[in-house]
């Protein structure tokens, strides 16, 4: 019996504490606050450094906090996180700082980006699908906070390539596609949040307040935040929560579990210390005791037992009197003393026997005091243990109410996923499973984004499906190991480049350049050396000047070309006048001198 009672309290605890121990929990916290192509804002960082160190306290396994991120340290950042979500069972991601809304995509702003016109958002932002992907592996939960409302400086200068291109205020509604998803908003759809007056914003303040209470159901701890944020920013503030979570309570910080093995009585240590000195039974012991426990009910036993050692020592007194009256008596006796000192020696020896008796009457009467004393010690001892042995019994069948509803809720869980994965099985296979309803111009700008993404497009992504985004399909197709129709931009092809985290294509740069990181730039030599075929630097090589001689043969063939060719008729350059007016002489004529005295002219001769 005892070995299987050790099997079940062993049980008891695994049930209790096990799934609590093997959670894993990771968070990463992004803070945006030193913008370089606008003002500064204040609490980005702030909130973030709070939400982290709350994550910590409430046990998570990872937090990352990363302050003031570029568009290339927000790209590592994700990309790392992911990598720890993949067997996590929650994953949390809390970005502060800006954001903006563009043809109803969310994006995240980085530190250094511009955004001097629309399109640049494409390529030095993230959008909010970027941070879905990192968090989808999470097996339980996947959260994503965004305190990205701000009333956002961006917007205001951008210039629009497209005059009806959107740009919203606050952030776009979303609705989450995976199970188990939740995207929380420091203000609702198409509203801005406030920094508030203090160091933390409304938003973040409240979060910290009431995430972090152990088992208080996330849907839940939203409206709480709710409420607070618009009592503080006087019902001028709404946060919004979108997706949805399953029916049972689901919470950021699991409850503590109920304890269900035996609990230690505070009374152990007087029970102990008097059953020792009741086993001493001297008056030194029992008075050491009182000066330890001076009330109580032990405290009233000890005094019960001192009472008793009283009156003992009293009777013995008394016993010790009377022997020595009895010896009196008997030497007065034998000494054949008078007749009146006999009485005397025989009353007093009366009054002590007298008072033997009463004496051991007393103690009879203490010892019976004594006895019920402890007989009611024992009782109340009894009560207690049975008390004590019903509230454990009760807590077992607690513990295994919950273990067994527990496992009820696992094989739930396991058999909606084991149908999704059926039904998603079939879905994979049916021929007749319709795209999402995008435009051709929609899924081809898509495309085209993710090829950027990736290095092997180096155009902007404009829905145009052009022998360049042809060519940077192939390209992919090269380098990825793919097989996709480069003459169409196709869904599938975009969810393969979506799974690549990093550059695919290499980076390929022009003679005179070199590749750094991301971009091309130029090679820059010392004086006296050039940039040889193989992009590399080498000293320069003078060119000494070469002595020629002139064709001969060439200049004899131009000169007897020339000679052989007819003579052009050229204008002698005289004019002749007459009535009509004045003109030159045409080519070929002369002019000759004709007429006497006043009717001496000039007259054009051709023959």
């Amino acid at each position: 019996m005892s070995a299987l009672r050790f099997l079940l309290l062993i049980l008891a605890v695994w049930l209790g504490c096990g799934p609590a121990m093997a959670e894993k929990r990771v968070a990463l916290v992004m803070g945006n606050s030193a913008y370089k192509s606008v003002a500064r804002l204040a609490n980005p960082a702030n909130d973030a450094a709070l939400v982290g160190g709350m994550f910590r306290k409430a046990g998570f396994d990872i937090v990352d906090i990363k302050l003031d991120l570029s568009v290339v340290d927000m790209r590592k950042a994700l990309r790392e996180f992911g990598s720890k979500v993949r067997d996590a069972d929650v994953a949390v991601v809390y970005y502060a700082g800006h954001g903006i809304e563009l043809d109803g995509t969310n994006y995240l702003i980085p530190t250094d980006a511009a955004l001097e016109t629309d399109t640049d958002v494409l390529d030095e932002a993230f959008a909010l699908d970027r941070v879905l992907f990192a968090v989808e592996p999470a097996k339980q939960l996947r959260l994503v906070i965004l305190d990205a409302c701000r009333d956002n400086p961006f917007a205001k200068t951008m210039k629009r390539t497209v005059a009806s291109r959107a740009i919203g205020r606050g952030l776009a509604k979303v609705e989450p596609t995976s199970p188990n998803t939740m995207i929380a908003f420091a203000a609702k759809a198409g509203s801005t949040a406030s920094d508030g007056d203090a160091k933390n914003s409304p938003f973040a303040t409240a979060l910290v307040e009431r995430l972090p209470t152990p088992g208080l159901d996330l849907g839940k701890a939203f409206r709480f935040v709710r409420d607070d944020v618009l009592k503080t920013t006087g019902n001028k503030q709404e946060p919004f929560v979108y997706g949805s979570l399953g029916g049972d309570d689901l919470a950021l910080v699991p409850a503590k579990p109920v304890a269900t093995g035996p609990q230690a009585n505070p009374q152990d240590t007087v029970r102990r210390d008097y059953e020792l000195a009741l086993q001493l039974g001297t008056r030194d012991g029992w008075t050491a005791f009182l000066n330890s426990f001076p009330s109580g009910f032990y405290a009233d036993l000890a005094k019960g037992q001192l009472n008793k050692i009283a009156a003992e020592e009293t009777r013995a007194a008394a016993a010790e009197k009377a022997r020595q009256a009895e010896d009196e008596k008997a030497r007065l006796a034998s000494d054949r003393a008078k007749k009146a000192e006999q009485e005397k020696a025989a009353a007093a020896a009366k009054a002590a026997e007298d008072a033997k008796a009463a004496a051991e009457k007393a103690k009879q009467i203490e010892e019976a005091k004594a006895a019920a004393a402890e007989q009611r010690r024992k009782d109340a001892e009894a009560a207690v243990a049975k008390a004590l042995a019903d509230k454990q019994a009760a807590e077992k069948a607690l513990a295994d109410k919950v273990a067994n509803d527990k496992a009820a809720a696992e094989l739930a869980v396991r058999q909606a996923t084991d149908k999704a994965q059926a039904e998603q099985k079939v879905a994979a296979v049916t021929p007749t499973q319709s795209s999402p309803s995008l435009s051709p111009q929609e899924t081809a700008k898509l495309v085209q984004s993710e090829l950027r993404r990736v290095g092997c497009l180096a155009t902007a992504a404009d829905g145009d499906w052009n022998a360049s985004s042809q060519r940077s399909l192939t390209l992919f197709n090269k380098y990825a190991g793919t097989k996709f129709d480069a003459k169409l931009a196709s869904f599938e092809a975009l969810d393969a480049i979506k799974a690549k985290p990093g550059r695919v294509c290499p980076l390929v740069c022009d003679h005179g350049f070199k590749a750094d990181g991301d971009t091309c730039v130029k090679i820059a030599c010392r004086a006296g050396y050039r940039v040889n075929d193989d992009n590399e630097c080498e000293k320069a090589q003078d060119k000494k000047p070469v002595a020629t001689r002139e064709d001969a043969k060439k200049r004899d063939a131009e000169r007897k070309q020339t000679e052989a060719a007819p003579s052009k008729p050229s204008a002698s350059g005289q004019m002749v006048c007459n009535s009509a007016g004045c003109r030159p002489v045409r080519s070929g004529c002369r002019l000759e001198s004709k007429g006497t005295g006043h009717a001496l002219g000039n007259v054009e001769v051709c023959n």
